[in-house]
């Protein structure tokens, strides 16, 4: 293949981990890293295989479906022993340079490992059930290898896209009159003139296919040396520089006192020549196989780890913040940025700090320190310190945390003590004992009368407000015919009529 740059295509050249990974209902975990000399190999462990089988309660014997993709794998293991009822295995965008010990999954129906390593087609014939392969954008060159997938009579459709072997003159001819169960090849279905036209000339073609392979297999072992150059050259470039460096940071060394001096400037090279290293790495042009593959993944895999350990030495060397000057003057500081009230209560001669603390907050990440002249708390290893006014005593000191709120209640009792003036007590008496003393003076004492003197007040007589009417003769009570011809003659209009009955 042309060469190109190792930064045209990352998503394609390199699987890098901090990539999104989507995983559903998932939780992404990394596979184990084991060291075998100076070579790095990633492995997945059971604990990865429990994590990815959440969908079947962590149970990996009875698992049927796992996703394994994006976990930077690089060697396969231990599959066919811990989950033999798979029937579906995704483990594209790996780093998997061969397929193995996948053979004894008898019920293994859809393999997927797609963006990986793989460069020829193997140890897949225990697979009965297999009725899809996905072997997308690997580098596969070794087109004949194709035939072990006679055995997968199940086998209906297979993915090679974006592999070498794609390129060769009569590659879907060959793959067609190969595999006669085969129904789709790189998604396209295969028709039967097709396949008929494809058996006809089955023996030019393979001839040719056989021409092309070793031609691409002499061009992979140059690739292979050439990698292998150039990783020892810089592996020597690396053994150099850091010899170079201890070699300058040693005491023994003339220029160790100027160079001591000069570390903020020794810092700033060698940034600027990291950049430069990185620069002239990402830029070289550089051919796609699995080696420039592989090493643009840990040179990846190193740039992270040095930054990470800078900004791990960066969050160590970050000072702590000021809270007592050269002079020994405590200052007040309130680094949490929360509210709080001093109170001096001085009917019990204490001060009452009351600090709102986070509600839900857990009182274990609370530190309290209370000295004579001030108190400091410890928020989330966050600093809150304020000085008293008074002197306090710190060992009769009490804290305590609101139940409602959540406030933090500190109650520091002052060294000076104020003597107060004694109030007199009475003797606390029980309601029901009250009761009954009130009822034997009561009973004891006489009984007192209210008199009125009738000559200041006097009072109408009530009995007297309606006068008494003369009763003439038995009967009804009649009035009076004197009264009555009193307002006759008092009406001058009023006629007297002895036909119309009296009104009553």
């Amino acid at each position: 293949m042309s060469p190109m740059c190792k930064c045209a295509d990352p998503g394609i050249l390199f699987s890098c981990s901090k990539a999104p990974v989507c995983t559903g209902n998932t939780v992404t975990a990394r596979s184990d890293t084991r060291h075998i000399g100076k070579k790095v190999i990633l492995f997945f462990t059971e604990d990865l295989v429990r994590r990815r089988a959440e969908h079947n309660n962590c149970e990996i014997f009875s698992l049927e479906e796992i996703s394994l993709h994006q976990q930077e794998i690089e060697k396969l293991e231990y599959l066919d022993k811990w989950c033999r009822d798979l029937k579906i295995l995704y483990l594209q965008n790996n780093l998997i340079p061969k397929i193995e010990n996948v053979g004894r999954l008898k019920k293994l129906e859809y393999l997927n490992v797609a963006l990986n390593n793989i460069e020829r087609i193997e140890n897949l014939e225990g697979c009965e059930e297999l009725k899809k392969l996905d072997l997308t954008a690997n580098f596969i060159g070794e087109l004949s290898s194709v035939e072990t997938l006679k055995y997968n009579i199940h086998l209906k459709e297979l993915f090679l896209v974006g592999n070498p072997c794609t390129e060769f003159e009569g590659y879907r001819q060959f793959v067609v009159a190969t595999l006669h169960q085969l129904k789709y090849l790189d998604s396209k279905e295969i028709e039967r003139s097709e396949r008929i036209q494809a058996l006809q000339y089955y023996p030019e073609v393979k001839q040719k296919i056989r021409e092309q392979e070793q031609a691409y297999l002499l061009k992979r072992a140059k690739e292979k040396e050439e990698a292998q150059r150039k990783m020892h050259e810089r592996k020597d470039r690396k053994e150099k520089q850091m010899e170079a460096e201890l070699g300058l940071d040693s005491p023994d060394s003339l220029q160790y006192k100027e160079n001591h001096q000069k570390e903020g400037e020794q810092q700033m090279w060698r940034t600027a020549e990291d950049d430069e290293e990185d620069r002239r790495f990402w830029e070289e042009p550089t051919p796609y196989t699995p080696e420039s593959r592989l090493e643009t993944h840990r040179y990846i895999e190193e740039k992270r780890k040095a930054r990470d350990s800078i900004r791990g030495s960066k969050t160590r060397e970050k000072p702590l913040p000021k809270l007592v000057t050269a002079e020994g003057k405590v200052l007040n500081v309130n680094m949490p940025k929360l509210h709080f009230s001093l109170k001096d209560d001085e009917e019990n001669n204490q001060f009452i700090l009351d600090l709102a603390v986070y509600r839900h907050l857990d009182t274990s990440l609370l530190d309290i320190d209370v000295q004579p002249t001030y108190i400091r708390v410890l928020v989330k290893g966050k600093t809150f310190q304020l000085v008293l006014p008074e002197e306090v005593k710190p060992d009769s000191s009490s804290a305590k945390r609101s139940q409602t709120t959540g406030h933090l209640v500190v109650s520091m009792p002052k060294v000076k003590e104020i003597i107060l003036a004694k109030q007199k007590s009475s003797t606390s008496v029980k309601p029901s004992d009250s009761n009954t003393m009130y009822k034997k003076s009561t009973r004891s004492k006489p009984v007192e009368k209210l008199e009125v003197d009738p000559d200041k007040y006097s009072f109408p007589d009530v009995t007297k407000i309606i006068p008494e009417k003369e009763q003439i003769g038995q009967g009804p009570i009649k009035l009076q015919p004197e009264k009555i011809t009193e307002t006759m003659k008092s009406n001058v209009d009023f006629e007297n009529n002895e036909e119309v009955p009296p009104l009553i």
